[in-house]
């Protein structure tokens, strides 16, 4: 434990450092010099660090300092006399299942693989959770588990999300006397636990439990889906904001209904847990919005979630909702219009959850493009004008630029005709959808065949022959129903999107964007559901899923060869006061695909696809991992030049990377910690070698 005289000198030291950079950091950025207490590093969503003590002339001498292994590996489960019985996840899981042979969906049981939460650190302690829904803290210098908190998520049976089982990360809230941490669980709780023992919060909600389904519609908890998983989950970390805590939802998105829980975005009395307010991202009926459901569907939709993480700006008092796809992602028959307030950024006040701006990015959403991640938040100099920003990267490789005050687009934004042609039956497409005019896609977009792989003519026919009775067109092209003569729509990028959860990093000095993209395709299979209401659904029925025995959709290439031109994986500097690109570099040299026996003898330039986590940003550095280019040709820790984007060093991961890496200060030593694969999972953390 640290002496409080070290901690004073420490404190004392971090102020010396931060102050100098004050003038261009937003209060949300300020906080203390070697915490990380937000998810982002602040409310913001930076991402950024003023750490310098790792830099490039030492990165590439970085040593493990501590793994711990996740906590998901030894589990508890209730006994009959209200005690517990420990044992391994494995056993624990099987008792269950035992007790309850319909508790999980077929082959989807609760496993801990996907580590993806970026932990918190404050006061000297990291604070995560776990993908079944345990919360931890740990000893930042040691790695020690110093608490954990099961709310036995897990026992409640699958979560509600089609990619089942996984948890982004926690919320730290302190009045300066009282220390908490809250998450969201698959389960669709709220907990709350003090951030000194892990103990439940006597006066929060019951017994520091807020059940978020409460008073939701058609979030019934004792309800199932047909897939047999919940109807509600949490995945991503709330936020707090003075003394109000909001969180999304993760809402099933393959669904073959389409009446659906709304994905409305709720806050809680951080003290007491109670509840203090909705904001309807489905309208009610007289709300605003509710006209562009046509056919009365705003009654029934659901989804329009925000599944991923929320940003806020405490000088203003406002926090911003990235929103998700309606009911159901690439089919919308049953909901016409432009369907507000689905795909789109709102802000609203955080004491009382009323509107003060939104913009919609997608109008009538056909193709997943749900906003992924958290809008950055930075101040920015536009023709000598200081503007106070917000930035938004998408699925769609587009960057949202617009004044986070007044919601007003910061350089135009054009509505733009698009094509409206589909074969499916009373699908009406939006005929217009907005189109930034800066920055730049950072991303490739729409599908032709000059986009196809052509590094030699044997190639680009094989690419030919491959795509032969596909659609393709420009971005926003609508879905397609299978037919005899249309195998689907090929659309890029894919609903897993350019830019995704990990999101992007902003560097308060400069302005400068960093973000991180995938060069992707998509193609959807449909089918009309039994036993729905849905007239159509994607993906294939349950059985065929479950036996394996439904044919790919995919347009296949021979021999794994790519079947776009490269790069596959990307980083992008935006300078956010101009709006132009600074540099573009793919991430990795692309080595599995080089050695293709058909590529292994071309000449080829690197052709990224290694790009596996979230950036991370110091004074000096810009760092991610990647997949590959280790010294064993393994995963690996890079380091980039902020300005250039060259690579200057990096160091080996034991195992690929899962979540976004993050850094902190404990004593006179920085760290870098992320997790990565493992049986179980691990959270890592890097240090210096000791003098």
């Amino acid at each position: 434990m640290k002496t409080i005289s070290c901690k004073v000198m420490w404190f004392l030291f971090g102020l010396l450092m931060i102050l100098p950079l004050s003038e261009g950091l937003g209060d949300s950025q300020k906080h203390l010099i070697g915490e990380w207490p937000v998810y982002g590093a602040d409310k913001a969503g930076t991402k950024y660090s003023p750490l310098t003590q790792i830099n490039q002339e030492n990165f590439s001498t970085l040593e493990i300092a501590w793994r711990w292994k996740s906590v998901d590996a030894f589990l508890s489960k209730r006994t009959e006399n209200n005690g517990e019985w420990w044992s391994s996840k494995d056993e624990v899981i099987k008792r269950l299942e035992q007790d309850n042979p319909n508790l999980y969906r077929i082959k989807n049981s609760p496993n801990y693989s996907n580590l993806q939460a970026t932990p918190l650190m404050v006061d000297d302690r990291l604070f995560l959770n776990t993908p079944l829904s345990q919360g931890a803290a740990l000893d930042a210098e040691t790695g020690e588990t110093l608490w954990v908190f099961n709310p036995k998520s897990y026992e409640e049976g699958t979560t509600s999300m089609t990619v089942t089982w996984r948890q982004r990360g926690v919320a730290y809230w302190s009045d300066g006397t009282e220390q908490r941490i809250l998450w969201g669980t698959g389960s669709g709780d709220l907990i709350c636990v003090d951030a000194l023992t892990g103990y439940p919060c006597k006066g929060f909600g019951d017994f520091g439990r807020v059940d978020l389904t409460d008073g939701l519609p058609r979030a019934n908890r004792s309800k199932r889906d047909y897939l047999n998983a919940m109807l509600y989950s949490v995945q991503s970390p709330p936020i707090v904001v003075g003394d109000v805590v909001i969180h999304g939802s993760s809402i099933a998105d393959r669904r073959i209904n389409k009446e659906a829980v709304p994905g409305w975005v709720r806050a809680w009395d951080v003290r007491t847990g109670k509840h203090l307010w909705d904001f309807h991202t489905v309208p009610l009926e007289g709300e605003e919005g509710a006209e562009t459901w046509g056919n009365d569907s705003a009654r029934y939709s659901g989804n329009a979630n925000v599944w991923t993480y929320l940003s806020a700006d405490e000088e203003l008092g406002y926090v911003y909702l990235p929103t998700g796809t309606p009911t159901n992602d690439y089919y919308g028959g049953h909901r016409p219009g432009d369907n507000l307030f689905a795909e789109s950024i709102v802000c609203v006040d955080a004491k009382t959850g009323k509107k003060v701006w939104h913009f919609q990015a997608v109008h009538h959403g056909l193709w997943d493009y749900d906003f992924p991640t958290a809008p950055n938040l930075l101040d920015i100099k536009v023709d000598g004008r200081l503007i106070k920003a917000l930035a938004q990267v998408s699925k769609q490789g587009f960057v949202y630029a617009l004044d986070r005050v007044t919601g007003e687009p910061i350089w135009p934004i054009e509505e733009k005709p698009v094509p409206t042609d589909t074969n499916f039956p009373d699908e009406v497409p939006s005929p217009t959808q907005p189109f930034p005019t800066r920055p730049a896609p950072f991303e490739y977009q729409g599908f032709t065949e000059e986009d196809l792989a052509d590094f030699t003519p044997e190639i680009k026919q094989m690419a030919l022959e491959a795509v032969r009775g596909y659609r393709l067109g420009p971005l926003y092209t609508p879905q397609m129903l299978q037919t005899d003569d249309m195998k689907g729509l090929l659309f890029r990028p894919s609903g897993s999107g350019a830019a995704n959860w990990s999101g992007a990093a902003v560097d308060p000095e400069t302005g400068f964007l960093y973000v991180p993209s995938r060069n992707s395709f998509g193609v959807i299979s449909f089918y009309q559901p039994d036993g729905g209401s849905l007239d159509y659904t994607h993906g294939a029925p349950e059985a065929q899923r479950l036996s394996r025995s439904r044919q790919s959709v995919y347009p296949r290439m021979p021999r794994g060869l790519p079947l776009l031109k490269p790069p596959y994986s990307r980083m992008t500097a935006i300078d956010m006061n101009s709006g132009d690109h600074i540099w573009m570099t793919p991430l990795g040299n692309g080595d599995r695909l080089r050695r293709h026996p058909m590529l292994r003898k071309l000449d080829l330039p690197p052709l990224g696809g290694d790009g596996k986590g979230g950036p991370l940003l110091t004074k000096t550095l810009l760092i991610t991992a990647l997949s590959a280019g280790g010294s064993t040709g393994g995963p690996r820790l890079v380091a980039y030049d902020k300005k250039s984007g060259e690579e200057l060093a990096s160091v080996d991961l034991p195992r690929g990377a899962i979540g976004t890496p993050m850094t902190y200060q404990v004593g006179d030593k920085q760290y870098i910690a992320l997790t990565i694969g493992g049986t179980p999972p691990e959270l890592i953390a890097y240090r210096l070698p000791s003098p």
